[in-house]
Parts: structure tokens; sequence; C-alpha cells
């Protein structure tokens, strides 16, 4: 079997934090390692017990959940999933911007909640369904590192490399993009490791989101 899923729960609302742990440790492939009240909790206990993810609060004391993302993403301890009550707000571009590995409404299932987990663990973006294209198209509209993305950042991509680009910024999936480009899942895990590398990009919907921008 697996080693389970080391996620950290950080939402300033003692009942919603106790909800979302209490969903997450239904599921036997998930193991909750700890809380945090705040941003700056959140941070130190990431640093602490290096989860593999931290479910993050946008709106905390003492330190918000897009700072906290940002230092948690920037020193490498774990892959952020924000929850947020609202699907567009400058919260949730701040998060992305700061490197989030996606988001997902408060009010999503409890069934998606422990997928998206899942999911962010493999390795792959996840963003409210409801909202992705949205999301993205909004979050490509918006001033991204000052400048528009200049197409010269894709010069380092291989032929194959652009092709799965493309494909994250449809929104797809590592198996989506297996099936569409008829290759391995592993070996797609890998064009998107080294094109993120290339690319100097902290996620996959940042990616994405370059995709959009470019128009490829």
């Amino acid at each position: 079997m697996n080693p389970a899923i080391r996620v950290l729960v950080a939402e300033d609302q003692s009942a919603v934090r106790a909800g979302l742990v209490l969903i997450l440790r239904s599921a036997p492939d998930i193991d909750v390692v700890g809380e945090a009240a705040d941003g700056e909790q959140a941070v130190a206990l990431a640093r602490q017990l290096r989860p593999d993810l931290v479910l993050m609060d946008v709106q905390m004391p003492r330190l918000d959940g897009v700072s906290a993302t940002r230092q948690v993403v920037t020193e490498q301890l774990a892959d952020v999933l924000v929850l947020t009550t609202f699907d567009l707000d400058e919260y949730v571009f701040g998060a992305l911007r700061a490197g989030a590995a996606g988001f997902l409404l408060k009010n999503t299932e409890a069934k998606d909640l422990l997928q998206a987990v899942r999911t962010v663990a493999r390795g792959e973006g996840i963003v409210a369904p409801a909202v992705t294209r949205r999301l993205i198209a909004e979050f490509a509209a918006q001033p991204v590192r000052g400048t528009t993305a200049d197409p010269a950042v894709l010069d380092g991509l291989t032929r194959r490399e652009r092709e799965v680009l493309s494909c994250i910024g449809e929104g797809l999936s590592n198996a989506g993009i297996a099936a569409r480009l008829e290759m391995a899942e592993g070996t797609v895990k890998t064009h998107v490791s080294r094109l993120l590398a290339k690319l100097e990009l902290r996620s996959r919907v940042q990616a994405a989101v370059l995709a959009q921008e470019l128009g490829i």
C-alpha cells in the first residue's frame, strides 16, 4: 500500500476546522498530522511536520492564507490546496500567484474534497470544477509578473512539452493528457515536471494560466 497522504489543516474557525478534519480522517489513505488556527501557525507547523499537503483557508488572522501559501511554497514545505468562501475574489488570484496547487470552495462536497486532496498529492493541480474556465480566463486577464507573458518563454520547451502545456491549459488531468497524446501517464508526469522547471513555475495551475495567456 502507498503511504497515507499527510495533511495539515489551516482554518481559523474551529467548527469549520473540526468538520474538515472529520472528513479527512474518514479516508483511510489520508492522515491529518496537524491543525493550525492562523497563517503563522500554519507556516510553523509546515516547517515542523513537513506534510504532503496544506489545506489552507485564505482569510486568517496574524498572517493571511495568501502570504502563508507563498512562504510554504517558496520553502518547498508542501503543496497547498486553498479553501475559500468566494469563487473569484482577490484572495484566490493571490493564492494562485503565490504557488497554490489549486483551490476549492468551502461548500465542496466531502467526497470531492477527498478527491481533491488525492489529486494534488499526485502532483496534479485542482480548481473547483464549477469555476475552472472562468477562473483561468479571469486570472489570465490580470497582470502577472508585471507584464503580459512573452511567447519567448516557450523557446526552451520541446514540441511534446508544448503539447502537454496546451493540454494543461485546457484543464486536462494527467490521465486525460495521456489519452489525448497517446502516451503513458508516467511519461506525462515527467513532461509536466520538466516544463514547470523550465518555465520556473510553482504549480500546474500557473502553467494553465500561462497557456491561456499565450493562446496555445
